[in-house]
């Protein structure tokens, strides 16, 4: 489904455009998120589900670029117990390998986006790749896609390139309305 792919972004074009309902793959390095690059808009409206980044450090990037927490949601997916009494509004924890759970915490969470408004941004695709079969994360990758798509959301999906085969890269990126690039960019 990927329309077209847009080179690194630079000094004045940083931010991730894409319109209510377009689904982008958000190509990064290692230890960016997409939290960084998706437009100030975004967090009047935003659940994350996050892989790679605690509860506290969602926070701290939604107030680094200058977002209110409480419009902000989380589906924490980690190995480890989460524990937090902040303002994001959050889901219990889910662990990596299960995709079942991270899928219905995120519907829940979906409650709250508003259609043609919201977003959703999903940080990290290749955490998922460590724990479950390929063809298994591009089927939930796919559903979460479908599913923010017929809210009329935008969608943000951090993935890093640098760090999946070809075949694996083809496969998700199937799931997708567009592509942006941003490892050039400095974390």
């Amino acid at each position: 489904m990927l329309t077209s792919s847009v080179p690194s972004r630079r000094e004045d074009d940083r931010v991730l455009d894409v319109g209510a309902g377009s689904q982008a793959l958000v190509l990064t390095p290692s230890l960016r998120s997409p939290l960084s690059v998706v437009p100030p808009e975004a967090f009047e409206n935003t659940l994350v589900v996050s892989t790679t980044r605690p509860p506290k450090k969602v926070e701290q990037l939604v107030r680094e670029r200058g977002g209110d927490p409480n419009a902000v949601g989380l589906v924490p997916v980690s190995g480890s117990p989460v524990d937090y009494d902040g303002p994001l509004w959050t889901t219990s924890v889910v662990h990596p390998n299960d995709l079942s759970g991270i899928y219905e915490r995120f519907e829940r969470g979906m409650n709250h986006v508003k259609p043609g408004e919201g977003w959703v941004v999903f940080d990290n695709v290749n955490v998922l790749l460590m724990y479950a079969e390929r063809t298994s994360v591009g089927n939930f990758v796919d559903s979460v896609a479908t599913n923010v798509r017929r809210r009329n959301a935008a969608g943000a999906y951090a993935l890093v390139r640098d760090a999946v085969t070809d075949e694996t890269y083809e496969d998700l990126a199937k799931a997708f309305d567009d592509e942006r690039d941003f490892r050039d960019d400095a974390p």
